[in-house]
């Protein structure tokens, strides 16, 4: 059965101070909107800078749901060596992380990710038992030209050889529609993510939509059949307002 599985990721954002503050005030205002969904059934994380990644595990109890998590932005292949400014999965596990997201855009466009060394990373999180975030979508240029089927089928083929479906998350994250304020039709969103699951040997593996995610659409995107939940980028740097998205109706 597919879960749904509502992530923020908070980028380059929020000293630890910041993040402290964050969590000061995010366990109310979800017990808050609570009463509009029911989320015992849901896994909710927040993807965070390394910096925030020890201090924050001493919050999640605070959080009063079994189901949330702090997880990881990025993840090495290797286990050690001299990779400087890298982290490597053993180092994430020792903190009690179990979630990392991987070949996010952004990695790729500025940092020189490619599908080859995103299967590498996506290898080494699931041989350490932790559980990838797999970021693929196409561009504005890609869209226009009719090949954003071809290109994030390209970017499957390629990110999950030799990848166990059993432990991993896909995130649908149109490049065009990620910070800009634009948001994906829901329907569009739905018909992508169907192709994206037809191509899967796993037809259970969690498929979120990512994308200027809101507390005003969010409704409107988890009505879609295929979308397993969200991976929210700046929405989940305000406590009201993640946790409105958390609890969609």
């Amino acid at each position: 059965m597919r879960k749904v599985v509502i992530a923020g990721n908070w980028k380059m954002y929020k000293t630890q101070s910041e993040a402290k503050t964050f969590f000061s005030e995010f366990p109310a205002h979800l017990k808050a909107t609570a009463s509009e969904a029911a989320i015992a059934d849901q896994q909710i994380l927040i993807c965070v800078p390394y910096t925030n990644l020890a201090i924050l595990q001493a919050v999640v109890p605070a959080i009063g749901n079994a189901n949330f998590s702090i997880g990881a932005q990025n993840v090495h292949w290797a286990e050690n060596g001299a990779f400087t400014g890298e982290i490597s999965a053993p180092m994430l596990v020792e903190l009690g992380i179990k979630y990392v997201i991987i070949g996010h855009s952004e990695r790729r466009q500025f940092f020189g990710e490619t599908d080859d060394t995103v299967n590498k990373r996506l290898k080494a999180a699931q041989t350490h038992g932790l559980t990838p975030i797999l970021c693929v979508g196409e561009s504005k240029q890609q869209r226009d030209r009719n090949e954003t089927e071809s290109w994030i089928f390209s970017q499957l083929a390629a990110d999950l050889i030799s990848i166990d479906q059993n432990n991993l998350i896909i995130a649908y994250e149109p490049i065009w529609a990620i910070g800009t304020g634009v948001t994906c039709d829901s329907t569009e969103a739905n018909r992508v993510i169907g192709l994206i699951r037809s191509k899967l040997t796993n037809p259970n593996v969690t498929i979120q939509y990512g994308g200027s995610v809101k507390s005003d659409n969010i409704d409107e995107i988890m009505s879609q059949p295929e979308i397993d939940g969200v991976l929210v980028g700046g929405a989940s740097l305000d406590p009201s307002g993640f946790a409105r998205i958390v609890n969609y109706r």
